[in-house]
């Protein structure tokens, strides 16, 4: 997915919201990925809880609330074409941001529930260092025995994967 031509899909045209300094102005940021039902604004609300201001925040919109229909185990092409349209969506917030001047390095990518899913396999399917990545209540998208799709040239960011029992 990384070197082909960008998808068109559902998700494609929805807002970004963004709080904290602006890309252009900031020399990092994060990428906030909703769950289902959530939204972007909902997202945004974890800026004060880092309490870092000098970040960009950004936090891509699903349309309908939903980034793929099924559960983050079913089969990958029962989940399209939502799946893909939202590991497009956060690819072009990590476009834009290089576009601003801020290298992948300097992303740190996270999500609560379906967004921790597209976030973890977008940082799997997308081969370069992050600044870092993280998941509440998510794990990599597809059924028990879906092969590992990471690069042989991926390294691992700085992680965090947690789920509340």
């Amino acid at each position: 997915m990384p070197d082909s031509a960008p998808i068109s899909g559902p998700h494609q045209g929805q807002p970004v919201k963004t709080t904290g300094r602006a890309p252009e102005k900031a020399s990092a940021a994060v990428i906030l990925v909703h769950g289902r039902g959530g939204s972007a604004e909902d997202m945004l609300g974890l800026s004060q809880q880092f309490g870092v201001p000098a970040l960009a925040y950004l936090a891509p919109q699903a349309r309908g609330h939903t980034w793929y229909p099924q559960s983050f185990l079913a089969p990958i092409e029962r989940n399209e074409p939502g799946l893909s349209s939202g590991l497009q969506a956060i690819d072009d917030v990590v476009n834009t941001l290089g576009a601003q001047g801020i290298a992948p390095e300097n992303i740190v990518i996270g999500g609560f529930s379906q967004g921790a899913c597209l976030a973890l396999e977008y940082v799997a399917r997308h081969a370069r260092r992050y600044g870092g990545a993280f998941a509440f209540s998510g794990g990599l998208i597809g059924p028990d025995g879906t092969p590992a799709t990471p690069s042989a040239h991926w390294t691992a960011p700085p992680s965090f994967s947690g789920a509340a029992t």
